[in-house]
């Protein structure tokens, strides 16, 4: 039996966005979003399979305006619950808000300097973004920043660590822009040099006043692969993708995936107006891609590299929206070959 311990919940599509790079094309609610008692049962199911974590996104999170009621049933099952805001519609009344609903962290989206921010996002956004921080921060609300890197953005890296090192947030994760929803559409150039995040990640992690690290689709099995993911350890190597296997996502229509950055209908498990969680989760049959994986499966460089049964070819999702193989990782910063 597979142990639920994270989910990745998008509550609305609604945002007062539309940015270029956005995975989802957020914007408009969706007409058939799941009501707050299917959401609250949800809540309840999940606490049920023993999920400990929930990132609730959206769209906009603070646009849908049951968040609250969402959150404090997730947390008074004992569940942690982190919200992902872009900061824009941040208010200093949503401070006491969090805090009733015993929020474990917020991360606050900022993905450059201010003008490269505002270029993907909105004019006026990134003096919100870095408003809502200061806020959250003065609160005693821990704080973590999530940028999402393309092959424009990354260049600015350096500067963004100048700026992110004078307040002190939790921790400044890297991302990599997946070419899927507006990014797709809008055609944005998302390739970079991985090797090159992951040296600007090596150069400045142990002097940093925050935890710095890549996400599960920037690498894999550097030399630094255990200390690169936000823990100096030496031991938060990557372990494959984790979808269906200890993580799942649900939109706000109530489909279930096993990540929710697998944004595509193939791979919807089911949803939850027709079965139940448990159901989805328990079915030996679903999230086939990962929970039926063996090497035998990888192609490219992947199926030659001796790291690849562990590895898995590294992001699902990432792989997918990249060139349509899921167990091949187009851009690996690591690997070595068999023999």
């Amino acid at each position: 039996m597979y142990d639920l311990r994270m989910c990745v919940w998008e509550i609305t599509l609604a945002c007062c966005f539309s940015c270029k790079y956005c995975g989802s094309s957020g914007g408009k609610a969706r007409e058939d979003e799941l009501s707050t008692i299917e959401c609250l049962n949800t809540a309840d199911q999940l606490h049920e399979l023993g999920c400990r974590r929930v990132s609730m996104i959206g769209g906009e999170v603070f646009m849908r305006r049951d968040w609250k009621e969402i959150v404090t049933r997730l947390t008074g099952h004992g569940i942690r619950v982190n919200i992902i805001t872009n900061g824009f519609i941040f208010r200093e009344e949503l401070i006491r808000d969090l805090k009733d609903a015993r929020i474990e962290s917020v991360s606050v989206s900022i993905d450059g300097p201010k003008a490269v921010h505002d270029k993907y996002r909105q004019e006026g956004s990134y003096d919100r973004a870095i408003a809502a921080l200061e806020s959250l921060l003065s609160a005693g609300i821990p704080v973590s920043v999530i940028s999402t890197l393309n092959s424009e953005n990354v260049t600015f890296l350096e500067e963004m660590y100048s700026i992110l090192r004078k307040y002190s947030i939790y921790a400044w994760q890297l991302q990599a822009c997946s070419p899927m929803g507006n990014a797709a559409n809008n055609r944005i150039d998302f390739a970079f040099d991985m090797a090159g995040v992951i040296d600007f990640v090596i150069s400045h992690m142990y002097e940093a006043p925050f935890a710095m690290g890549v996400a599960d689709n920037i690498g894999y099995f550097t030399k630094a692969e255990g200390t690169i993911r936000g823990n100096l350890s030496g031991d938060a190597y990557f372990r494959g993708c984790s979808a269906g296997i200890t993580s799942i996502g649900i939109d706000s229509v109530g489909n279930v995936r096993g990540c929710e950055s697998m944004y595509d209908e193939r791979f919807n498990e089911g949803n939850l107006r027709r079965e139940s969680l448990r159901t989805i989760w328990e079915d030996p049959e679903r999230f086939a891609y990962n929970r039926k994986f063996d090497r035998s499966l990888l192609t490219g460089k992947c199926a030659e590299c001796e790291l690849g049964e562990y590895c898995g070819g590294g992001c699902r999702s990432y792989n997918y929206f990249v060139h349509k193989k899921l167990y091949e990782s187009p851009f690996c910063a690591g690997g070595a070959k068999k023999g």
